[in-house]
């Protein structure tokens, strides 16, 4: 196989669920590919560097095979590689998001009824 369409690889890989959404990414400028920004049509080559958000994270990853068929995750898994920097950024990233949610004070209960008229209170700034 000499290459397969972005979205479609995108879509083998894994990365987004549907080749709808993969156009949708593509053409929002949030896919790049070998650093620069890319079309739906563009043709992947083994070795490229694609870099595209997830969730609240952002991969970069090296294309390893090609596939136009969408499989299990094991076999998807096998057509990229995540480079080291990326993979550690995002553990980074995921760290620092799990103390600041530690950091925040969640309410035990909802608040009551004198609570909730000083909420008001305060929102209209009384």
């Amino acid at each position: 196989m000499s290459g397969v369409r972005l979205d479609k690889w995108l879509w083998a890989a894994r990365f987004f669920k549907t080749r709808g959404l993969a156009k949708k990414a593509i053409e929002g400028g949030k896919v790049n590919y070998n650093g620069a920004r890319a079309k739906t049509s563009k043709t992947v080559e083994v070795g490229a560097l694609i870099r595209l958000p997830q969730g609240w994270d952002t991969w970069e990853v090296e294309v390893m095979a090609l596939s136009e068929q969408r499989r299990g995750a094991p076999e998807a898994r096998e057509l990229y590689r995540e480079t080291a920097e990326s993979e550690a950024r995002r553990t980074r990233e995921a760290e620092s998001r799990r103390q600041a949610n530690q950091a925040m004070q969640h309410p035990l209960k909802r608040p009551d009824k004198k609570q909730r008229r000083e909420i008001k209170r305060f929102m209209r700034g009384e």
